[in-house]
């Protein structure tokens, strides 16, 4: 008889818990969907652009944070920020374990979320339960069928949510509700509800365990002085192993003397899992870090009276009696590392120019010679005002004694705040013999207001193949 390598899913019914990590867990949760949901409504005050806080403005390709306003010549800033979320997210993990993953992961967020309406319709761990093995009826039909309609309605407040950083909020609401928005916004809302739904509703702990990366290569990022989820093996089990409270073993002294451990195997640390497994076995890969185990545990030693952490946050090292390190090679590594990135992305945004000007050179033809016998090369200078403000600008030839600029039908160069133009420009120049094929030169550009620095571009002047 074969046997299938497929496991069914066993669904997980994880029971509600109250303690001082599922508050945490609560407040980052109210911070996140606070941040998520409420950023694009803010409004925020600016002289030219949108009175939105937030916005991704992809048609005019600008990007709208509070008072920062990041062009498409910016995007290198992405990289510094990723660079920055990488290396934060080892150095936790070095010192802390999956904390990303059991308090930050927009996973774990909504799937808290899902829960806690699965718990509001269908009842406790219990109650759920026999729902679940109840046969069809009434009851059964209405309450799935308002945890199904509430996750959706969640999922669709995900989507529409992440569309309104795309256009200005009010005015998306009402295009969308009308009718009138692009396809990109519901297809995007869309997309968002179905995979939300899937992910937090159906798929819950099986994105953690089959899907996740992270959960397959964060034992690289482990050592002996990690702090994670620990369960004391040696005070829990004892010589004899764990037992249930009984006559002869009700007090902490009376099972000291048996030789039994302060784990009396309520399983209430299994229950209340998210990833349904038991922090008893050791270390697994299921393992979230959400430290709901902890106020479980620490829950029923209130109740026997006897000392809490017998679940907690620890190290292999401590629990073999040794002293945790925190500072540590790896540790100093991620931080030094950290430091640097975030201190070059600041200064480039603090040091970022009022004018971003490049200079392209017209290879088609490559230069003209003249009537006059000078030679003529054709230049295009683009040039986008990253400012709030107008700037009155002005071109000078510079570093080429002798050139002279053309620049055509052009009077003035005015641009209004975020706005690109594009000037050809022709330089003009009567060679001396023994000049070499090609003359470095640059463009100085001015604003006559002197709003800005005098920003120069270097290019060079063709005067043979």
């Amino acid at each position: 008889m074969s046997q299938s390598s497929f496991e069914a899913r066993v669904p997980i019914h994880p029971r509600s818990v109250s303690g001082r990590f599922r508050n945490l867990k609560t407040g980052i949760l109210v911070l996140a969907y606070g941040v998520f949901f409420l950023l694009p409504w803010l409004r925020w005050e600016r002289e030219v652009g949108p009175s939105q806080a937030v916005l991704f403005d992809i048609p005019n390709r600008q990007f709208y944070l509070f008072d920062l306003v990041v062009f498409a010549q910016d995007i290198f800033w992405l990289a510094g920020l990723l660079m920055i979320a990488a290396l934060m997210l080892f150095f936790v993990t070095g010192l802390a374990g999956r904390v990303f993953c059991g308090y930050f992961c927009f996973q774990t967020l909504w799937t808290d979320v899902y829960m806690f309406l699965e718990r509001h319709i269908q009842g406790e761990r219990p109650a759920r339960l026999r729902l679940a093995k109840q046969p069809w009826n009434a009851e059964k039909v209405l309450k799935l069928g308002a945890t199904h309609a509430s996750w959706l309605l969640v999922a669709f407040a995900t989507g529409l949510g992440f569309v309104l950083y795309w256009a200005d909020a009010p005015s998306m609401v009402v295009a969308f509700f009308t009718g009138e928005a692009a396809n990109a916004a519901y297809i995007t809302a869309g997309l968002l509800t179905l995979t939300t739904y899937t992910f937090a509703g159906l798929a819950r702990e099986q994105v953690c365990t089959y899907m996740c990366p992270y959960a397959r290569f964060q034992s690289v990022m482990f050592d002996r002085d990690t702090l994670i989820v620990s369960y004391d093996q040696e005070r829990g089990e004892g010589p004899a192993g764990r037992a249930k409270p009984s006559r002869d073993r009700k007090t902490r002294e009376e099972r000291q003397q048996a030789g039994v451990g302060d784990c009396i195997d309520c399983g209430y640390c299994v229950q209340v899992c998210p990833t349904g497994i038991d922090i008893r076995d050791g270390l697994q890969i299921q393992c979230i870090h959400c430290a709901l185990c902890i106020d479980a545990c620490d829950q029923i030693m209130d109740k026997q009276g006897w000392p809490r952490g017998l679940i907690r946050y620890t190290s292999e090292s401590a629990l073999e009696g040794k002293k945790t390190r925190f500072l540590k090679l790896k540790t100093v590594g991620y931080g030094a590392a950290i430091l640097v990135v975030t201190v070059l992305l600041a200064l480039s945004i603090a040091n970022r120019p009022d004018l971003d000007a490049s200079v392209s050179q017209v290879r088609q033809p490559l230069f003209v010679q003249m009537a006059d016998g000078s030679t003529q090369n054709s230049y295009e200078i683009a040039l986008n005002n990253k400012t709030q403000h107008r700037l009155d600008l002005e071109i000078d030839v510079v570093g080429l004694e002798g050139a002279v600029l053309d620049l055509g039908r052009v009077q003035e160069i005015v641009l209004d705040p975020a706005q690109r133009a594009t000037v050809l420009a022709r330089v003009r120049y009567h060679a001396e013999p023994g000049d070499p094929s090609r003359l470095p030169m640059g463009f100085e550009i001015r604003d006559r207001d002197g709003v800005m620095d005098p920003l120069r571009v270097d290019s060079q002047l063709s005067l043979r193949p």
